[in-house]
Parts: structure tokens; sequence; C-alpha cells
């Protein structure tokens, strides 16, 4: 199936959230982070495109509805042109907060990159790096002014880039009514999902896997 929602947000934007809310709305499976994390078969690809190999983005999307998160944001324009009909979504945060969130989580991930306790880990962290680190941030991810100028120029690309009928940029705490009348779905009578805070993400989002 066509993935029917791209999600060319950063990590650390309420990704996770978004991918509960996407699921919540029926349109999963969400592919994020977490499901290379959980299903290792997966990491071959992202390794390949890491490597700037050629992708079939349709194989790779092919159990999922929707996207959101690293590694897939790094590859947002090759996913809009092989999905047209897709909607994009694109979550968005003050950028300060946002640097200030990815030095307390992904940063030391990835940094660890070789110590972490299983080979899977440290293979993510390894794909992050390359994927994230250099390609994104051109190996200056704990730099301010670089990381939140680039976070602040991608915004601006993506929001240039997508028509406006095709995008909504979304700050998670505007809640369900936004991003159910860009879905034209009925609005939940739960609270929005707020999950993996800075402290989570450190305590249990990488603990105890392969």
């Amino acid at each position: 199936m066509p993935l029917e929602i791209i999600g060319p947000g950063f990590g650390r934007t309420g990704t996770n959230s978004l991918k509960i809310a996407l699921e919540h709305l029926g349109f999963g499976p969400c592919h994020h982070m977490f499901e290379i994390r959980d299903h290792p078969e997966l990491l071959p690809a992202w390794e390949a495109a890491a490597r700037g190999g050629p992708v079939d983005w349709d194989e790779v999307f092919r159990d999922y509805r929707s996207q959101v998160d690293w590694p897939g944001a790094r590859y947002w324009r090759e996913l809009v042109r092989c999905f047209p009909e897709a909607k994009v979504i694109l979550t968005v945060r003050d950028p300060d907060e946002w640097f200030d969130s990815v030095q307390a989580t992904i940063a030391p991930f990835v940094a660890a990159r070789g110590t972490h306790p299983s080979p899977h880990m440290n293979a993510i962290a390894e794909m992050g790096y390359q994927t994230v680190t250099v390609q994104v941030f051109h190996d200056r991810m704990s730099e301010r002014d670089v990381a939140t100028r680039i976070f602040r120029e991608h915004v601006a690309e993506v929001q240039a880039e997508i028509p406006a009928c095709r995008l909504l940029t979304f700050d998670l705490r505007e809640g369900w009514q936004p991003l159910c009348d860009f879905l034209e779905v009925e609005e939940p009578d739960i609270p929005f999902p707020k999950t993996n805070a800075s402290r989570a993400f450190v305590e249990e989002a990488w603990k105890n896997r392969r």
C-alpha cells in the first residue's frame, strides 16, 4: 500500500506522539525510528540509503500507511515524489528547545556507536550518524547556532516546496483539532498523546534492546 502520510519533521519534534496519534486515527502502522529498533530486518535498506545507494521506497514502506521521524525525514523530497498523493505533516517546535532535547537524547545515542550492548543498536547508531549527523548537520549537530539554523532552514524548505493544500505545519501543543481537520477524520474523545520526553528516551526508549 502506498504511504498516505509523510512526516518530514526532525526527530524530537513530537514524532513519537504523532506516530501514536496517527495509528489511533487509522493511519497505521506508522514508520518511525523505533520501528527499525524493533524490526532489525528493516535496517539494511536504511543502511543502503545512507551509503547513497538506490532505494525502492515502495518496498521500504510496503507495510506502512504513514511515516514520521528520522531516518525517513532525511529523504522527504524523495518520498513526496514517490508518493504524490500522500499528505505531508511537518512537526515543529521551538528550535532551541528542540536542540536541547536532541543533545539529551539522540546525540549521545549516536555518539556511543560501537559501545552499545548489542550489534543491532550499534548498527542503528552508525546509520543514524551517517544519515543525520553527517548528511543533515554536516557533523556539527552539537553546535547550537549551526543546528538550529539548519532546523529553521528545513522547516522553511518544506513549507516552500509543498503546496499548502498538501501540507500541515503542526505543533503538537495544538492537539487533535488541526490534525483531524487536515486528515478529514473525526476528533477522538481522548487526550492527544504526549510521549517520549527526554528522560523517557534516555531511560526506556533504547533500553534492553537487541
